[in-house]
Formats: structure tokens, C-alpha cells, sequence
């Protein structure tokens, strides 16, 4: 669809684009397509090819290599988005991250592994003081019906159990 109606100034720059008044936002910007600046034209006609994604299957705006925007970022940025989140909240390397969650220091899970701190001190990011727990261990330690369970059995495996901070734990 061409729009002819388009009244068209000259532009200052000589190797820019035709000058308009864009519909969208009602200054004179280059001309881009349909009667719009680049940026009104991105904002108001501009659609993105609806594909379904290689990865989940469901039918989604493309981002790029045939995925959606969710699983592009998972598959092709996680270790960027990963290594700075645990610097910024744990002060620690990804590296460090990985070798400390590789497998629950309690039980020996090795599937879905958090960080914990075992003196209750988010800011101490001693190696000492930093396990990695499962899911279940994890609300296990906060929970004081099953706490001493717990430290007992990361006692056992080598953990100093005398660091274990009891202020945070909820009671059933």
C-alpha cells in the first residue's frame, strides 16, 4: 500500500530520506514507510512474523534463529544472564556458582540445586559458609520442625553445623 498524500519536505541532509509530517507523533521526521517516521512506523504498523517457535512449539512473535523471544534468551543468552546475577547477588564467579551447586550437600540431589548461605549472612560469600541445597533440603533448613535434621546431615558430610543461623526459621 503506497500513500501518496504524503506531503514531503526537503531535508537539510542531503543523504537522508525525504522529510513528512509523521501521523503517528505529528513532527517532521524522515520518511520511512506508509506516512510514518521509522519509530512511529515500528510502534504502530509494524507487526513481527508470527512463527511457531522451534523450541516450545507454541505460535509466537519471531525473534531469531526460528524461537521466540522467551526461549532465544534461554538457549542463546543464559550463561550471560546467569553470570551476572551471581555476581551481582552472590559476589561470586559463575564458575564457583556451579561447582558449589552441582549436587545438595544434604541428600546428594543433583537436578534442581540452590545456593545457601549457612550462617544466614547473604554478604559473607566464604566457601565455608556456601552450599548448595535442593529444593526440599532447602525449605527443610527453614523450617523448624525438620531444621535439626538437616544439620545433622551436612554435619555428617563435612559442614561446620556450628555455623547454621536459627534467627530465620519458620515455625510450623
Amino acid at each position: 500500500m503506497v500513500i501518496t498524500n504524503v506531503k514531503r519536505y526537503s531535508n537539510p541532509n542531503q543523504n537522508g530520506r525525504d522529510l513528512i509530517d509523521c501521523t503517528g507523533c505529528k513532527e517532521r521526521k524522515e520518511y520511512h514507510a506508509r506516512g510514518y517516521c521509522y519509530k512511529c512506523y515500528k510502534k504502530f504498523v509494524w507487526k513481527s512474523k508470527e512463527i511457531k517457535c522451534k523450541s516450545c512449539g507454541r505460535i509466537r512473535p519471531h525473534k531469531a534463529f526460528g524461537l521466540c523471544a522467551g526461549c532465544h534468551v534461554r538457549l542463546h543468552h543464559y550463561d550471560l544472564t546467569k553470570s551476572y546475577n551471581a555476581k551481582k547477588w552472590h559476589n561470586i564467579s559463575l564458575d564457583k556458582l556451579r561447582e558449589i551447586t552441582k549436587v545438595c550437600a544434604s541428600c546428594g540431589f543433583n537436578k534442581l540445586i540452590k545456593l545457601h548461605h549457612l550462617d544466614g549472612n547473604k554478604k559473607n560469600d566464604d566457601d565455608k559458609n556456601l552450599v548448595g541445597l535442593c529444593p526440599n533440603c532447602h525449605k527443610m533448613i527453614h523450617t523448624y520442625q525438620y531444621y535439626e535434621e538437616i544439620k545433622e546431615a551436612l554435619k555428617k558430610k563435612g559442614h561446620n553445623s556450628e555455623k547454621i543461623h536459627p534467627t530465620n526459621y519458620v515455625k510450623r
